[in-house]
């Protein structure tokens, strides 16, 4: 058996690694796409290293878009087998993709505008509504935490591993020619410890073979602060004493939702002042409306604040925003505001013309409250660049920037080891590292080794790996 890293190698978004089992199959674990790449994003997320058309099938450890986001190229570019993934995963896939493709001919329409005034060539989407809709019609559930044989030769059992809805570590059992049985274990995304609605990571049983990712890898978050307490303080400062808005580039799965709740908190408690919140974003819209039907996720303080307040998602002012024209009307106001808005890494969608709009108003304030690739616009943002281009334009940003890390679901590298605590080093043949920087990823290398594992790998794009 062989494992090819084709994406997420050495970098942290467009997770893609290949299985090639000794039958001659070929099973694909996620299928994302490249985000805040710069300029190599469109060459990154247009070219596969392999031919779709030999692909048996896929199985998705979550629904974020650096990880589900190429699944209607694949099958655009012939694959045609099924794709396996939790039912919450499936039914967060099923806004997502579409509005992956609406917001790609969306925003391309803009860049395209100015390309065609400078005579360039025109730029075409990799795919859209029709392939994401052909694409959901090959989705099959998987159990969560449970067992299930996806064929004669492979047994899949899925751990809750905390990050999003529907978010899983993959633990395969995979029989090779001599039916000796290789144990296998895809982490996903590793999720927070302390995470505010979802469920603690579950730990996986002893592996043969570890795909870990390590996006936080070289950084321990800062202890637990009160989040309730450090958002009003940064409401009270922008909207109340500044008049000003504060634009908040949110992932739609699990960050917007947590910023909602934190918001409904203070709101239930009587502390958040009266000003309007924005969800500005159909696919945040429909995310929460799906969060709020699996509760089986959910952790028991949230249960249990359920049963006080009703609906965690909704209180007072709390804008749902999902027409374009509302979109537009919130830009033009000069009322105080809160606006949640995706992307989280602020690469595409309606949170860009808010940015647009905003940044260079010292009264508003930008928060950021996840990770953000240091090339995509959150990143530069977050790094302090004084003038930052958005669709092709400079601004300053004279705008205040606050980041709060609490709201990470990426746990750190302590929160990763922990998720391996089952593990005994020494049975562990390889470790490979995905989804994280170089330089990060050989801090996090370091620090595994300090718990015993030996063989650790940090694969680039492309490399192929015999497992025995």
């Amino acid at each position: 058996m062989k494992i090819q890293f084709v994406g997420a190698a050495r970098t942290v978004t467009g997770s893609k690694h290949l299985l090639h089992l000794d039958s001659g199959k070929k099973v694909l674990l996620d299928c994302g796409l490249y985000q805040g790449e710069g300029k190599e994003t469109l060459p990154l997320n247009s070219s596969w290293g392999f031919d779709p058309t030999s692909i048996d099938y896929v199985i998705i450890s979550h629904a974020h878009i650096d990880h589900t986001g190429l699944l209607p190229k694949l099958v655009k570019d012939g694959f045609s087998g099924p794709i396996f993934a939790t039912r919450a995963t499936i039914d967060l896939c099923q806004i997502m993709l579409l509005d992956s493709a609406r917001i790609q001919e969306s925003d391309l329409r803009f860049i395209n505008e100015r390309r065609k005034d400078k005579n360039q060539k025109l730029i075409e989407p990799l795919y859209d509504e029709d392939d994401a809709k052909k694409t959901l019609s090959l989705m099959k559930g998987i159990p969560l935490n449970g067992s299930i044989d996806i064929d004669s030769e492979v047994k899949l059992t899925t751990y809750e591993n905390g990050h999003i809805l529907g978010s899983v570590a993959l633990f395969l059992e995979i029989k090779g020619h001599d039916n000796q049985i290789t144990k296998l274990v895809f982490t996903g995304d590793i999720g927070r410890e302390n995470d505010s609605i979802l469920n603690q990571p579950h730990p996986f049983p002893q592996a043969d073979y570890i795909i870990s990712e390590s996006t936080y890898g070289s950084k321990l978050h800062p202890k637990p602060e009160d989040v309730e307490a450090k958002l009003l303080e940064i409401v009270q400062h922008t909207c109340v004493q500044n008049k000003g808005k504060i634009i908040i580039p949110a992932f739609s799965i699990d960050r917007t939702q947590e910023l909602i709740y934190a918001l409904d908190r203070l709101s239930f408690y009587g502390k958040l002042p009266v000003i309007d919140v924005y969800v500005d974003s159909p696919l945040s819209v429909k995310a929460t409306k799906t969060m709020g039907q699996h509760k089986e996720y959910f952790n028991p303080n949230v249960l249990a604040y359920i049963e006080k307040d009703g609906d965690p998602f909704c209180f007072p002012n709390l804008h749902y925003v999902e027409k374009v024209e509302e979109s537009k009307k919130i830009n033009n106001s000069e009322r105080p505001a809160i606006i949640i808005s995706a992307s989280g890494m602020a690469e595409a969608g309606r949170i860009k013309h808010h940015i647009r709009n905003n940044i260079e108003d010292s009264k508003n304030t930008i928060l950021l409250v996840g990770y953000a690739s240091p090339g995509s616009l959150a990143g530069r943002i977050k790094a302090g660049n004084e003038i930052v281009k958005i669709f092709g334009e400079e601004f300053k940003v004279n705008a205040r920037v606050e980041t709060m890390d609490n709201f990470s679901a990426h746990g750190d590298y302590n929160e990763m080891i922990d998720f391996m605590r089952l593990q005994d080093p020494k049975k562990v043949k390889q470790l490979f590292l995905v989804h994280g920087e170089y330089e990060t990823q050989q801090i996090f290398a370091n620090k595994l080794k300090q718990k015993g594992f030996v063989n650790i790998e940090i694969p680039k794009k492309g490399e192929i790996f015999n497992l025995n």
